[in-house]
């Protein structure tokens, strides 16, 4: 692993560094204590800019069924977390799975949950455009045609594209691409597009991967929870041969 990144073990988990990367295993969990094992980039830096590409192995423990808490890998500019809250609006660009009881849906006609590639960016004019008309678009969503109506504009105020990635085989090695670029973003598996994003969330971002415990609930109707599961099963995430190119 590149001698330069950083590791963090929370709680429950263990970081075991590789030569090109990393095993990331969660060995229990707690609804009591928050457990991350992560590798990235040096606390509080933000290197990375469009134009890159990012290319890695992984391979998880268990299929997305049985999966627990959230994990994945790719950029985000660390803005919300169990213990750490900052200013910045959430931006990311990655490959991101959450497991029930998460439910975040972004996109329109995809589930708040599962393993995705993803993109989100509210940082963009057009969410803090919308902010003032929040409490009553909250209201809005909740009747199912105007949902369907109304949610597609606050899904490109936010920059958010997604797709669902849940018939991959999370137990067996693949190789995920993403070639982040000023006005789209492509992610890839085993060299297939499975997303072409047409918005591409601003740098600086970090480079990030994880496994922990953790799960948000942040639905258009106006569900908001966040919190921790039980898991007695140790779940691992392995990362290897990561290349990051500027």
């Amino acid at each position: 692993m590149d001698d330069r990144r950083r590791i963090i073990e929370r709680g429950w988990a263990r970081v075991e560094p590789r030569s090109h990367g990393a095993l990331l295993t969660r060995q229990m969990a707690s609804e009591r204590e928050y457990s991350n094992a992560e590798i990235g980039d040096g606390a509080g830096t933000f290197p990375w800019r469009p134009p890159l590409t990012m290319t890695l192995r992984a391979r998880f423990s268990h299929p997305t069924s049985e999966l627990r808490g959230t994990a994945g890998f790719g950029f985000w500019n660390a803005a919300i977390g169990p213990g750490f809250y900052s200013l910045r609006p959430p931006r990311a660009v990655w490959f991101f799975f959450g497991s029930p009881p998460y439910d975040v849906p972004l996109a329109l006609d995809v589930p708040g949950h599962g393993f995705k590639a993803a993109t989100l960016d509210a940082g963009r004019p057009g969410f803090f455009a919308l902010l003032p008309t929040a409490p009553v678009g909250v209201l809005l969503m909740r009747v199912p045609w105007l949902y369907r109506r109304l949610w597609p504009i606050a899904q490109r105020a936010i920059g958010a594209n997604e797709s669902l990635l849940d018939d991959l085989d999370l137990t067996v090695w693949h190789s995920y691409g993403l070639r982040w670029e000023c006005r789209r973003v492509t992610f890839s598996v085993d060299d297939r597009t499975v997303l072409v994003s047409p918005a591409s969330p601003a740098g600086p971002l970090t480079f990030v991967a994880w496994i922990d415990n953790a799960y948000a609930i942040a639905t258009p109707q106006g569900r908001f929870r966040i919190g921790l599961i039980t898991e007695l099963r140790a779940q691992w995430l392995e990362v290897d041969q990561i290349e990051i190119e500027p």
